[in-house]
């Protein structure tokens, strides 16, 4: 994929309420944040009056700002041009919106009991995400490379049942890319992105009892890309299909009502007269600021779908803001974080239409999952990635900034920078979007070093950590500290932790958590026994010569067994692999699944499940042939432990070595397109 990071944004509308912005900063490099002079927040939450963003209340009133917006963006670009024109004899170059075609990703780069049976490493309970792999009772559901796959695994076997296209019978998948997978009772949804159809693609098929898959139906949602390298697009909450998806409006693109969303059922042809339209202008929202006649505005969309009627029944909610985004999905609410640009690194072809350096806007927007009007508050700083939320049983959202960030699109989260801070703020603080986070609502934070930072909340707990973090030899010293926990709804000083690594992955293990991270070749877990008398390190493991092989969330997954302690399993690669073979989760050479047992957060090595050299072969891939979620996962069923790797899958079996156990292979199958039968099942031999 190339990075297409968009331009970021200032934006809104006009005269909502009548408080403007007076002096926008106060030196979040000092580690303090911009308040803005709008309505404090109510003293007596339970007696004061619950407000909402406003919406447009007609499609002509939408149309005249939008008309507005981009008349002046027009004004200042002619500008722009005849002064440039002036001051190079005449010589310019005309700055052009990024055409859809110039995005495209390159091919050389749930409830309680659900969520009890998941397989699925996801940040909230009975909220599924987008995989590639999920439990279907006595199968397995594995999207991989344009194609779907299932695998009976009942009883003491391993069986290979159905493969079947992920798109359409009929269509081109060319130009298309097929990346989450979910599912509801027997209903499995493909979600994917085609730039030759308009946006988002969703596929329907059902799941019988023998394995077997038949096509339903397939749809598109009209959207921007919605590609993180960390986070999903598509949630499943019950039967309610959840997406985030944005939409560049610019200034002299094309006529901004034309890319709003909207669904089609596909009949065999593009065709765009088809979209019907699923947001009206009733539902965009907006707060009191103006738009910006120098970027592009975004239109932040949520799409809820129900999924068991004989047609798609879609409908969107959306909120005008800065390009700039991060999005979380509680169990009620998609939170969208919004941010705009600080003016341009290199050099602007038309000053004019640069933003002044060290202007910033941010802003948090509620959007409730029961349609309900969003509502919204204006911040400072922006989130790392979804995993820097959360929405605690307190009825706060807390939030983990930093200074200066471009959002999570493409590799944003691993390029944010500067000075550290926690928002914890209260839901009742949500209003019109006119009133803005206070002072006592922000708790700034140590910082790591370097760019991609990782984060999570465990329990009463936050964690972060920096990959570039360094250890200096002062043992206990906050000097050597490579990460940070802190009670997030307490107060009391960040514990330092001195874990001797970098920290590229935090996860949780129960109540606790374990840091993991190379020091030079060697990749290292460190865990981090978390009580409410404070945060310290525990246990450690020290795997030579490897790295991790996956770095999304769902390359991790931690069962727990007994009495606090429990297994993990998480994708590893030699030290000399190559780079790219990480970020996609390649399952060639010396790929694996390394399993480590953890009791009373000591770890003990069990060994890996190696994926066979002798099973990759042409598989005359015709769609989405980049791994961009990766392919190789742990899971756990029940007792039983597998490793997916690429086209295999593969059990292990937990086995006494005199005090010790390890995990041998216990029996693999290759369901590779082309990989020869054998008695009726797929074999990895020839």
């Amino acid at each position: 994929m190339l990075n297409h990071r968009l331009p970021l944004a200032r934006v809104s509308s006009t005269g909502l309420c009548r408080t403007r912005l007076i002096g926008t900063t106060l030196a979040f490099a000092a580690l303090t944040f911009c308040t803005f002079s709008a309505r404090a927040v109510a003293a007596h939450p339970s007696t004061a009056e619950v407000s909402t963003l406003a919406a447009y209340r007609s499609e002509a009133e939408l149309t005249q700002a939008l008309s507005r917006w981009r008349g002046q963006a027009e004004k200042l670009r002619g500008e722009a041009r005849r002064s440039k024109a002036e001051g190079d004899g005449g010589l310019n170059a005309q700055p052009q919106a990024m055409a859809p075609s110039a995005m495209a990703k390159s091919a050389d780069a749930a409830t309680g009991a659900a969520a009890a049976e998941s397989i699925t490493n996801v940040q909230t309970a009975g909220v599924d995400e987008g995989g590639i792999v999920k439990r279907a009772g006595d199968h397995l559901v594995i999207l991989r490379r344009g194609r779907l796959f299932t695998v009976r695994v009942d009883g003491d076997a391993l069986h290979a049942t159905t493969m079947v296209d992920a798109y359409a019978p009929g269509a081109n998948p060319q130009g298309a890319w097929y990346d989450e997978l979910l599912i509801a009772d027997s209903t499995v949804v493909v979600i994917g992105y085609s730039y030759a159809r308009g946006g988002t693609e969703i596929g329907l098929f059902d799941l019988g009892r023998d394995g077997a898959l038949s096509y339903r139906a397939t749809y598109h949602l009209r959207s921007f890309d919605y590609y993180s390298s960390r986070n999903y697009a598509s949630r499943l909450i019950g039967r309610k299909l959840v997406f985030y998806t944005p939409t560049l409006l610019h200034p002299w693109g094309q006529q901004p009502l034309h890319l709003f969303p909207g669904v089609r059922r596909w009949q065999g042809q593009a065709a765009p007269g088809d979209f019907k339209r699923v947001l009206p202008a009733t539902r965009v929202y907006r707060t009191d600021d103006d738009f910006d006649p120098r970027q592009p505005l975004a239109l932040h969309s949520v799409t809820s779908c129900e999924l068991g009627a004989a047609e798609l029944n879609c409908e969107s909610t959306a909120v005008l803001g800065p390009a700039g985004r991060v999005f979380y999905v509680s169990q009620g609410s998609v939170y969208v974080w919004t941010s705009a640009s600080r003016g341009s690194v290199s050099p602007h072809p038309y000053p004019q239409l640069q933003r002044p350096a060290g202007q910033s806007w941010s802003a948090v927007f509620r959007i409730p999952l029961d349609g309900s009007a969003p509502s919204g508050l204006k911040t400072a700083g922006v989130p790392i990635d979804q995993m820097s939320f959360l929405e605690d049983d307190q009825g706060h959202l807390n939030v983990l900034l930093r200074e200066h960030g471009a959002g999570e699109g493409m590799w944003g989260s691993e390029h944010t920078r500067g000075a550290m801070a926690l928002l914890r703020v209260p839901l009742t603080a949500f209003g019109d979007g006119c009133g803005a986070a206070q002072r006592e609502h922000y708790r700034a934070l140590p910082g790591v070093p370097g760019h991609a930072v990782q984060n999570r909340f465990v329990g009463d707990w936050l964690l972060w950590g920096g990959a570039g973090a360094r250890h200096h030899n002062v043992p206990g010293g906050r000097e050597s500290a490579t990460a940070w926990a802190l009670r997030y709804a307490h107060p009391g000083e960040a514990v330092a932790l001195a874990a001797e690594h970098g920290v590229e992955r935090i996860e949780a293990m129960g109540a606790d958590a374990v840091l993991i991270g190379n020091a030079g070749n060697d990749l290292r877990f460190s865990s981090v026994r978390l009580t409410r008398g404070g945060a310290q390190l525990a246990g450690h493991y020290q795997q030579r010569g490897a790295r991790q092989g996956e770095t999304r969330t769902h390359g991790f997954f931690y069962r727990p067994t007994s009495g606090g302690d429990g297994l993990l399993g998480l994708p590893v690669l030699s030290a000399s692999s190559g780079r790219q073979s990480e970020e996609f989760g390649s399952a060639h050479g010396s790929a694996g699944v390394l399993f480590l047992r953890q009791s009373d957060l000591s770890f003990t090595a069990l060994g890996e499940l190696h994926a066979q050299p002798a099973a990759a072969r042409d598989d005359f891939c015709q769609a989405s042939c980049v791994d961009w979620y990766g392919n190789v996962r742990p899971i756990f069923l029940g007792s039983r432990v597998f490793a997916l790797l690429g086209y295999e899958l593969v059990e292990g079996e937990l086995t006494p070595q005199g005090a010790r156990e390890r995990i041998d292979e216990r029996r693999r199958i290759s369901f590779a397109p082309h990989a020869p039968l054998r008695n009726g099942r797929y074999s990895p031999f020839n």
